[in-house]
């Protein structure tokens, strides 16, 4: 409709005339203070105080941004999970249907097209009804209640003191007049009603029209009936009180009033009034969840979007306002997120690794997270629980296994044989070669033996212990001999992976682990090189951090740091600051390239031979056989697979998961099998090249011929322990 000339201003009627003598504003607080005050104290003095206050108070209605859900999105722009203080979904006026509009009007404010933002006829009848009866009558235009709801989203936005009705002082409601009245000047009719329609609250956290056409009615507010839109028009006036859901006789009778009034404004005609208020309710409830619960998946990948956002200052400068930004801002946080990935990742951990309890307190708990190498991009991140932080019971955590502790991750997992590739490639950085012999019979370390450390004192590192030696033991029996660098990492020699270490500075090797992002999981701190069994895996690690590193391997030496969101704006137009992708260079290719060809043999003869395409990769178990894991990469997608106890470190030997009892536990048999599930089924969907070649001599690490002129390596070529075998040591389930 056009914006009509509002009689309030019209001096030609009585009413105006009054209004030009005595001014707007003393008037306004005439009228207001009748409202609110007892009849004894409405006066000159009154009337005086009224006007002066008015004046005092602000003429401009300072808008604030309407409080709009978030989204998270994925990769692709398919929404993840919303998340909302307010569920409300603006629309513009023509997008209403016409029956919500008149339903609007005829309750609320059937003048609404006449007066200029205050209705001094309805102020005038509430005013002599309050002072002439016990009951009270307001007289709030639609213009009125839409400022109040503009300032009382502003107040919610920059956390002030809230005025709702029931609260309101004299001034506070003489500053809504004269900001309705100010409103009146700069909008149109209709953009009032449009404002108004979709700021106001039906229920509970359902503000707007189009939030609660959606809710009540699972349709659109374009397509409300009359009785429908009638129902909704009733619920403004208590939105609690008159909720269908809870209270579905008082809803029935409220909206009868709303489509009488209709009636009576000729909104509707009788013919259509008695077929409406014969009509039951219709309602078709449907509920939008709010936050990560509501993923259909993907939800411990929300919960870490969710809390990057809270950590970053980019979106505020603390916590609280960050999470209000997420809750009010109307953010679209588009994330690195690969559904079809994630979707197969979460199948693959469900069904290869489904959630078992065993003991009194053990579960097995079970992880896929993927990295995009040369970016960083998190494409997956999956693990066989619930993800529910209210619900009690099998298999419901929030407790995140892919990440670090920070993150909403535990103290970490062992990383076991996982952990041994950096101690060789820090090996070949240092000058030697995977051809070059060790010798792996050494399994004994006496306390204080001398590691070399350049970064500790003296340029050493004495191995204390609180026993008289370090025993080293491996998973295969025989192995305690000589052997090329390449078969030792190959078949997973403890001997072998611990003489290499001696044979190099201990502080290199950490240096490596730190450029590729390991550390320790639960704590944040750098691998410590003090306690040289580090270089065994018994640091505990997260599945992201491992893949992260592990996708250097997959990109020629180029770390890339995780990263889970790519863009972020808002309702307004903004954008914010995000982690863009970060990569350095730090390994040398040739190194990388020598290294991933034992990688490659592991990968594609242990664990996944129906692969056709290349890959390379790494088992791992640790000591107590608590935690398997398999690391693995094609040239597109690096995998971290884990499966273990998440709730202590008792061993998964003798149980039962997925009708399969592990006699024997190691990562190649039931870490490595999921992995193989997964990423036999998604890797192609991403390059699957083959690795850089290493331009170096040839071997095969599975056998342990030595190239002619290959140096041997020896422990006893320098001061420290003397080469000792002990026939009967203990056989480690370290792989």
């Amino acid at each position: 409709m056009a914006n009509r000339k509002s009689p309030f201003f019209d001096t030609a009627t009585t009413l105006g005339k009054i209004v030009a003598f005595l001014g707007v504003s003393a008037l306004c607080g005439v009228l207001a203070a009748g409202l609110m005050l007892p009849m004894a104290a409405v006066g000159g003095a009154t009337a005086t105080a009224g006007g002066e206050m008015l004046d005092q108070l602000p003429a401009e209605l300072k808008e604030e941004p309407l409080s709009v859900p978030s989204r998270i999105l994925d990769k692709d722009g398919n929404v993840l999970a919303t998340f909302y203080a307010e569920n409300r979904v603006p629309v513009e006026l023509d997008q209403i249907s016409q029956n919500m509009q008149d339903a609007i009007i005829s309750i609320e404010d059937e003048r609404f097209y006449e007066h200029g933002g205050v209705d001094a006829r309805g102020l005038t009848r509430a005013l002599i009804n309050n002072a002439t009866s016990d009951s009270t009558q307001g007289a709030s235009t639609i213009t009125q209640q839409y400022v109040n709801n503009v300032l009382v989203n502003a107040q919610y936005l920059n956390n002030e003191r809230t005025t709702i009705s029931g609260t309101k002082t004299v001034a506070d409601k003489l500053r809504e007049m004269k900001l309705a009245v100010a409103v009146e000047k700069e909008m149109s009719k209709d953009e009032i009603l449009e404002g108004y329609l979709n700021i106001v609250l039906f229920s509970g956290r359902v503000y707007g029209v189009e939030a609660a056409a959606r809710y009540f009615f699972n349709k659109t507010a374009a397509e409300l009936n009359v009785p429908e839109s009638a129902m909704l028009a009733g619920m403004v006036q208590s939105p609690n009180g008159y909720n269908p859901v809870n209270n579905p006789e008082g809803a029935t009778e409220r909206r009868n009033t709303v489509l009488g009034a209709m009636l009576g404004n000729e909104a509707i005609t009788q013919a259509e009034y008695d077929e409406a208020v014969a009509s039951d309710l219709g309602l078709d409830v449907t509920p939008l969840a709010s936050g990560c619960m509501s993923a259909d998946y993907g939800n411990y990948f929300c919960d870490y979007v969710q809390r990057t956002v809270l950590k970053s200052e980019a979106f505020g400068p603390d916590a609280e306002s960050r999470q209000r930004l997420l809750d009010r801002g109307g953010l679209q946080i588009t994330t690195t997120l690969d559904s079809t990935l994630q979707q197969e990742a979460e199948r693959a951990a469900r069904e290869n690794a489904p959630y078992t309890e065993f003991g009194e307190n053990d579960a097995v708990g079970a992880s896929l997270v993927t990295v995009e190498p040369g970016t960083g991009n998190v494409r997956a991140m999956a693990q066989n629980t619930n993800y529910d932080p209210a619900a009690e019971g099998d298999a419901n955590t929030t407790l995140n296994f892919s990440v670090d502790r920070p993150m909403g991750g535990g103290a970490g997992f062992q990383a076991g044989s996982t952990m041994k590739p950096f101690t060789f490639l820090s090996w070949i950085e240092s000058g030697n070669s995977m051809t070059d012999t060790l010798d792996a019979r050494t399994n004994t370390y006496p306390n204080r033996t001398q590691f070399q450390g350049s970064c500790g004192q003296s340029g050493t590192i004495p191995l204390l212990l609180d026993r008289p030696a370090w025993t080293v033991r491996n998973a295969i029996a025989d192995m305690n001999k000589p052997m090329r660098a390449d078969y030792g990492l190959y078949w997973s020699i403890n001997t072998a992976t611990v003489a290499a270490a001696y044979a190099q500075d201990l502080c290199g090797i950490t240096d490596l682990m730190g450029r590729v992002g390991i550390q320790n999981a639960g704590t944040g701190e750098t691998i410590n090189p003090l306690n040289p069994s580090f270089v065994l895996g018994s640091e505990e690690v997260s599945p992201l951090m491992m893949a992260a590193a592990y996708a250097t391997f997959a990109d020629d030496g180029n770390y890339c740091e995780p990263r889970v969101i790519t863009e972020v704006t808002d309702t307004r137009g903004n954008s914010y600051q995000v982690p863009p992708v970060a990569c350095e260079k730090v390994a040398d290719t040739q190194h990388v390239a020598e290294l991933n060809n034992t990688l490659k043999a592991i990968a594609s003869e242990r664990i996944a031979q129906d692969i056709t395409f290349p890959i390379a990769g790494k088992t791992g178990t640790n000591n107590s056989s608590s935690s398997t894991w398999f690391i693995g990469t094609t040239t597109g997608l690096t995998t971290a697979s884990w499966v273990g106890n998440f709730r202590d470190l008792d061993s998964l030997e003798g149980e039962t998961i997925g009708g399969v009892t592990y006699d024997d536990v190691w990562g190649s048999i039931i870490a490595g099998p999921m992995w193989a599930d997964y990423m036999g089924t998604v890797a192609e969907a991403y390059p699957t090249d083959e690795f850089t070649a290493y331009d170096g001599p040839a071997s095969d690490p599975r056998t342990m011929g030595s190239r002619e002129g290959g140096e041997t390596i020896r422990v006893d070529g320098r001061p420290g322990p003397q080469p000792y075998y002990d026939p009967n040591a203990v056989v480690s389930t370290e792989d």
